[in-house]
């Protein structure tokens, strides 16, 4: 099969890193209209990249799309026409998702939208422990100083500091797709927020949101990027339940009703983590949702988050604010 990855950057690279692993048998190939990334991928990967995607004459079977955001929906099209299957990183925006979903139809290629956290062990392990008979609240924060995102770039020169694309948003596109799935869908919420930094930005950076589910589940959850240390900190409790987890896939912890007792929870996946990144950050969901993409195209499986779903998740943000 031949890959096609447009946009070398950090997650173009995990990407391309992960495919290499995974199916060494593949074809790669990058896009970037830089030449300092195309050089760098060039010699650490060994392979052909390309400026733009017109530069492009070879066979491609799929494309990766991780460039930034805003420039995704026009890449979708242009790899579409192209017939290629599309794996697309967080749009953060809609812009031709009707259009593009369509097109993918007329040309019978799969259109797969990344949600990596469905992928995580430890959202599947707490998701296996919401029982439905019970009613449930829970409090989440998730929080990272702006700066230190990517703190070898200004925020102006990266995508988290526009105000269609910027970091709060991004958190609420990677958490509720879980939460929602885990906790049902939402009837109402009740939203706080401001600026607390002096950062120079146009959007604000902290939000204190209740949220109400349909089925009765309540949550108060809490993003933001003020914090100078990264937080990932959530709980759920029901009656004779508790559950808690701290963002890395040793911190889940239980209680048990026999033990009358908290009780970590050993997860059977190794969990790989790279360093230079977050402890927050492990490899291992990145792998399965790319194994899922293949799938889907191999073995004609369903996905499990797509763009009409995300159409839902973006309108929620929306409405937030965000």
């Amino acid at each position: 099969m031949h890959i096609l990855v447009i946009g070398l950057g950090s997650m173009g690279k995990r990407r391309m890193r992960i495919i290499k692993e995974l199916y060494p048998e593949f074809q790669i190939a990058g896009v970037d209209n830089r030449d300092d990334r195309r050089k760098e991928v060039e010699k650490s990967f060994n392979i052909m990249t390309y400026k733009s995607l017109a530069d492009i004459s070879e066979k491609i079977d799929c494309a990766f799309i991780c460039s930034s955001p805003l420039s995704h929906s026009e890449l979708i099209t242009e790899c579409l026409n192209r017939n290629y299957h599309v794996f697309t990183e967080l749009n953060l925006v809609s812009d031709a998702y009707e259009q593009n979903m369509e097109l993918a139809e007329q040309k019978k290629c799969i259109l797969f939208l990344s949600s990596t956290f469905l992928y995580r062990e430890e959202i599947c392990y707490i998701r296996s422990k919401i029982i439905k008979n019970k009613r449930w609240n829970y409090i989440y924060h998730v929080g990272q100083y702006l700066p230190s995102w990517h703190p070898w770039e200004k925020i102006n020169d990266f995508f988290i500091g526009n105000k269609r694309t910027n970091g709060c948003r991004e958190i609420l596109a990677i958490e509720l797709p879980w939460l929602i799935s885990t906790f049902g869908s939402i009837k109402n919420l009740r939203v706080l927020s401001d600026k607390m930094t002096s950062l120079g930005i146009d959007f604000d950076d902290n939000y204190l949101i209740e949220v109400q589910h349909k089925n009765g589940n309540r949550g108060l959850l809490m993003v933001d990027v003020v914090t100078p240390v990264p937080v990932r900190k959530f709980e759920a409790y029901a009656e004779n339940a508790y559950i808690s987890w701290n963002g890395t896939p040793n911190s889940i912890k239980e209680f048990d009703q026999e033990k009358q007792k908290l009780e970590d929870v050993t997860l059977t996946e190794y969990a790989e983590h790279i360093p230079g990144y977050s402890a927050f950050i492990v490899e291992n969901a990145y792998k399965n949702e790319i194994r899922a993409f293949f799938e889907v195209i191999v073995e004609h499986k369903e996905p499990i988050y797509g763009f009409k779903e995300d159409m839902d998740t973006l309108n929620l943000i929306d409405s937030i604010g965000a």
